[in-house]
């Protein structure tokens, strides 16, 4: 309605519809701000284009649209204004670190896993029939499928053998395998997961960018295909050679929500300084063996 000469909390009403730019022509204007919730988009692009023909700057009020939510930035995406919503925001200074990190940390670690193999090797060889590196289809980043490499240290008919074994699993809701004494482990499979020897080959994977350093854990695929929408959350950053769960629940924890908490623990939480305190526990856990199955 037309309320010129009136005022909005101390604020004076100098227009109406009728004479809106015949105002805004006359005076002193850089910009226009709108909230328009109930306005048709037809008039909402006629006003902005009569504001640019002035050359006068319009900013539109994404509340306006009800989208009030967390995370949102305004910006633009393949040549359209948009509002884009992202809940984790991961500074691109940052990110090159902590890529730069896992470069140097993958160089190392496989080196020392090509230095490491032919000793290895020999023992798996020795104790059963088979390929020495295991290699498994994984979920990255964002629903990537990738192949992780390990050390094998089970028999051949591992994964023929884990449907019979389904019901000893640990982890209550069934969305991870979890087993002590799993019989499918050889002797010196038992070994190489008590010292994490078997994880070595996963550097490679961090080299060349499938895995980080620190991250979540990456699931099979028949695990991921379980997921609740929730959940996926998890696996929305680079998942990890290491990461909050290895640290904290390795060998304690039998409930996969406890899984997600610490991950999304991480996720929420990330910073530099928190990799490398991750990197510094996971060197203690794995020389003492703590929680190690």
């Amino acid at each position: 309605k037309n309320m010129a000469g009136e005022t909005i909390e101390g604020i004076p009403v100098v227009a109406s519809n009728e004479n809106l730019y015949e105002v805004a022509r006359m005076a002193t204007l850089d910009e226009v701000f709108m909230f328009l919730p109930n306005t048709s988009t037809r008039q909402v692009k006629e006003l902005i284009r009569n504001f640019e023909l002035m050359g006068v700057t319009s900013h539109y009020s994404v509340d306006a649209l009800d989208l009030n939510m967390k995370g949102r930035t305004v910006g633009n995406f393949a040549g359209y204004a948009v509002v884009t919503f992202c809940i984790q925001y991961v500074d691109y200074r940052r990110a090159i670190i902590k890529r730069t990190m896992d470069i140097c940390g993958g160089l190392v670690g496989s080196l020392f896993t090509v230095l490491l193999t032919p000793f290895v090797a020999l023992a798996i060889k020795l104790e059963s029939k088979g390929p020495v590196f295991f290699a498994q289809t994984r979920i990255g980043k964002n629903g990537r499928r990738f192949k992780i490499l390990k050390f094998r240290s089970m028999y051949l008919d591992a994964e023929e053998r884990k449907k019979e074994l389904m019901e000893q699993n640990e982890m209550k809701d069934g969305l991870m395998f979890k087993m002590e004494d799993d019989p499918r482990i050889t002797k010196v499979g038992k070994f190489i997961r008590k010292t994490s020897i078997d994880e070595l080959p996963q550097f490679f994977n961090v080299l060349i960018g499938d895995m980080s350093l620190v991250g979540t854990r990456p699931p099979t695929e028949d695990e991921f295909e379980k997921y609740e929408i929730s959940y996926r959350r998890r696996m929305s950053i680079t998942p990890g050679l290491t990461g909050m769960w290895q640290v904290k629940g390795r060998g304690k924890v039998f409930d996969f929500e406890d899984v997600v908490k610490m991950d999304l623990e991480y996720i929420d939480n990330w910073t530099l300084s928190l990799d490398v305190k991750i990197l510094f526990q996971t060197v203690y856990v794995v020389l003492f063996g703590v929680g190690a199955k």
